[in-house]
Protein backbone atom coordinates (compact mmCIF):
# COMPACT_ATOMS: atom_id res chain seq x y z
CA UNK A 1 0.00 0.00 0.00
CA UNK A 2 1.31 3.44 -0.94
CA UNK A 3 1.86 6.06 1.73
CA UNK A 4 -0.60 8.92 1.67
CA UNK A 5 0.13 12.15 -0.14
CA UNK A 6 0.43 15.41 1.76
CA UNK A 7 -0.63 18.52 -0.13
CA UNK A 8 0.38 21.86 1.34
CA UNK A 9 1.13 25.44 0.29
CA UNK A 10 4.57 25.88 -1.23
CA UNK A 11 7.29 27.36 0.98
CA UNK A 12 10.46 29.24 0.00
CA UNK A 13 12.60 26.16 0.69
CA UNK A 14 10.63 24.27 -2.01
CA UNK A 15 12.19 26.43 -4.72
CA UNK A 16 14.81 23.96 -5.95
CA UNK A 17 12.19 21.19 -6.29
CA UNK A 18 9.72 23.54 -7.98
CA UNK A 19 12.42 24.67 -10.38
CA UNK A 20 13.30 21.07 -11.20
CA UNK A 21 9.62 20.31 -11.88
CA UNK A 22 9.30 23.33 -14.16
CA UNK A 23 12.36 22.25 -16.14
CA UNK A 24 10.93 18.74 -16.47
CA UNK A 25 7.48 20.01 -17.47
CA UNK A 26 8.85 22.54 -19.94
CA UNK A 27 11.16 20.00 -21.59
CA UNK A 28 8.33 17.46 -21.80
CA UNK A 29 6.10 20.01 -23.53
CA UNK A 30 8.99 21.11 -25.74
CA UNK A 31 9.14 17.58 -27.12
CA UNK A 32 5.44 17.94 -28.00
CA UNK A 33 5.54 21.42 -29.58
CA UNK A 34 8.32 23.55 -31.00
CA UNK A 35 7.05 26.76 -29.37
CA UNK A 36 8.35 25.72 -25.94
CA UNK A 37 11.77 27.00 -24.91
CA UNK A 38 14.26 24.78 -23.04
CA UNK A 39 13.36 24.39 -19.37
CA UNK A 40 16.76 25.50 -18.05
CA UNK A 41 16.46 28.71 -20.06
CA UNK A 42 13.14 29.81 -18.56
CA UNK A 43 12.81 28.03 -15.20
CA UNK A 44 13.89 30.81 -12.84
CA UNK A 45 11.95 33.61 -14.50
CA UNK A 46 8.90 31.41 -14.96
CA UNK A 47 8.95 30.23 -11.35
CA UNK A 48 9.21 33.86 -10.18
CA UNK A 49 6.25 34.79 -12.38
CA UNK A 50 4.18 31.82 -11.16
CA UNK A 51 4.88 32.78 -7.56
CA UNK A 52 3.72 36.36 -8.18
CA UNK A 53 0.52 35.03 -9.77
CA UNK A 54 -0.02 32.62 -6.87
CA UNK A 55 0.47 35.46 -4.37
CA UNK A 56 -2.32 37.46 -6.01
CA UNK A 57 -5.81 37.44 -4.51
CA UNK A 58 -7.26 33.94 -4.59
CA UNK A 59 -4.09 32.30 -5.88
CA UNK A 60 -1.98 29.51 -4.41
CA UNK A 61 0.90 27.21 -5.26
CA UNK A 62 0.53 23.76 -3.72
CA UNK A 63 3.14 21.04 -3.29
CA UNK A 64 2.49 17.30 -3.08
CA UNK A 65 4.78 15.15 -0.93
CA UNK A 66 4.90 11.45 -0.27
CA UNK A 67 6.81 10.47 2.86
CA UNK A 68 8.45 13.91 2.87
CA UNK A 69 9.65 13.64 -0.74
CA UNK A 70 8.60 16.25 -3.31
CA UNK A 71 6.18 14.56 -5.71
CA UNK A 72 4.78 17.48 -7.69
CA UNK A 73 3.02 20.81 -7.65
CA UNK A 74 0.05 22.76 -8.93
CA UNK A 75 -0.54 26.49 -9.17
CA UNK A 76 -3.68 28.48 -9.85
CA UNK A 77 -5.28 31.86 -9.36
CA UNK A 78 -8.37 33.87 -10.21
CA UNK A 79 -8.51 35.35 -13.69
CA UNK A 80 -10.66 38.38 -14.47
CA UNK A 81 -11.62 39.37 -17.99
CA UNK A 82 -14.06 41.78 -19.58
CA UNK A 83 -15.40 39.82 -22.50
CA UNK A 84 -18.65 41.55 -23.30
CA UNK A 85 -20.22 38.46 -24.85
CA UNK A 86 -19.55 36.25 -21.79
CA UNK A 87 -21.51 35.81 -18.57
CA UNK A 88 -20.16 37.30 -15.33
CA UNK A 89 -19.24 33.88 -13.94
CA UNK A 90 -17.29 33.22 -17.14
CA UNK A 91 -15.39 36.49 -16.80
CA UNK A 92 -14.18 35.61 -13.29
CA UNK A 93 -12.83 32.08 -13.15
CA UNK A 94 -10.27 29.94 -11.39
CA UNK A 95 -7.34 29.24 -13.67
CA UNK A 96 -5.15 26.17 -13.08
CA UNK A 97 -1.92 27.28 -14.71
CA UNK A 98 0.56 24.46 -14.20
CA UNK A 99 0.55 20.98 -12.75
CA UNK A 100 3.45 18.56 -12.69
CA UNK A 101 3.99 15.19 -11.06
CA UNK A 102 7.58 14.03 -10.96
CA UNK A 103 8.37 10.91 -13.00
CA UNK A 104 8.92 8.64 -9.98
CA UNK A 105 5.40 9.41 -8.73
CA UNK A 106 3.36 9.18 -11.93
CA UNK A 107 0.51 6.71 -12.18
CA UNK A 108 -0.37 7.09 -8.50
CA UNK A 109 -3.28 9.56 -8.96
CA UNK A 110 -1.25 12.42 -7.45
CA UNK A 111 -2.26 14.73 -10.30
CA UNK A 112 -5.92 14.05 -9.46
CA UNK A 113 -5.27 14.88 -5.81
CA UNK A 114 -3.46 18.09 -6.74
CA UNK A 115 -6.36 19.07 -9.00
CA UNK A 116 -8.88 18.44 -6.22
CA UNK A 117 -6.85 20.55 -3.81
CA UNK A 118 -6.47 23.54 -6.17
CA UNK A 119 -10.13 23.32 -7.17
CA UNK A 120 -11.20 23.41 -3.53
CA UNK A 121 -9.00 26.44 -2.90
CA UNK A 122 -10.35 28.32 -5.92
CA UNK A 123 -13.98 27.44 -5.15
CA UNK A 124 -13.50 28.75 -1.62
CA UNK A 125 -12.22 31.97 -3.23
CA UNK A 126 -15.65 32.30 -4.84
CA UNK A 127 -15.33 31.15 -8.43
CA UNK A 128 -18.01 29.16 -10.21
CA UNK A 129 -15.85 28.04 -13.13
CA UNK A 130 -12.42 26.43 -13.36
CA UNK A 131 -10.27 26.35 -16.46
CA UNK A 132 -7.07 24.58 -17.43
CA UNK A 133 -5.12 24.39 -20.69
CA UNK A 134 -3.14 21.58 -22.27
CA UNK A 135 -1.19 21.21 -25.46
CA UNK A 136 -3.30 19.35 -28.00
CA UNK A 137 -0.56 16.70 -28.27
CA UNK A 138 -0.40 16.17 -24.49
CA UNK A 139 -2.90 13.34 -24.40
CA UNK A 140 -1.94 12.13 -20.92
CA UNK A 141 -2.71 15.56 -19.44
CA UNK A 142 -5.94 15.86 -21.39
CA UNK A 143 -7.10 12.41 -20.22
CA UNK A 144 -6.28 13.34 -16.61
CA UNK A 145 -8.19 16.62 -16.85
CA UNK A 146 -11.21 15.06 -18.53
CA UNK A 147 -11.23 12.31 -15.92
CA UNK A 148 -11.34 15.11 -13.32
CA UNK A 149 -14.45 16.57 -14.99
CA UNK A 150 -12.95 19.20 -17.30
CA UNK A 151 -14.48 19.49 -20.76
CA UNK A 152 -13.34 21.41 -23.83
CA UNK A 153 -14.39 25.06 -23.65
CA UNK A 154 -12.58 26.77 -26.50
CA UNK A 155 -10.23 25.23 -29.02
CA UNK A 156 -7.29 27.29 -30.28
CA UNK A 157 -6.08 26.43 -33.76
CA UNK A 158 -2.72 27.42 -35.17
CA UNK A 159 -1.30 27.92 -38.63
CA UNK A 160 2.00 29.31 -39.84
CA UNK A 161 1.54 32.56 -41.74
CA UNK A 162 3.14 31.43 -44.99
CA UNK A 163 3.35 34.39 -47.36
CA UNK A 164 4.27 32.10 -50.30
CA UNK A 165 0.79 30.52 -50.27
CA UNK A 166 -1.11 33.78 -49.76
CA UNK A 167 -4.19 33.99 -51.95
CA UNK A 168 -5.54 37.31 -53.16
Amino acid sequence: MLASVTIRPAKPDDRSHLRQAIVELQDYERALHATRLPGELVADAYLDWLQRQADAEGGVMLVAEREGVFAGFVVGWIELSEIITETPDSNRFGYVSDICVMAAFRGQRIAAQLLCAIELHLRRAGVARLRINALAANTSARVCYERAGYAPYEVHLEKFADIETEQV
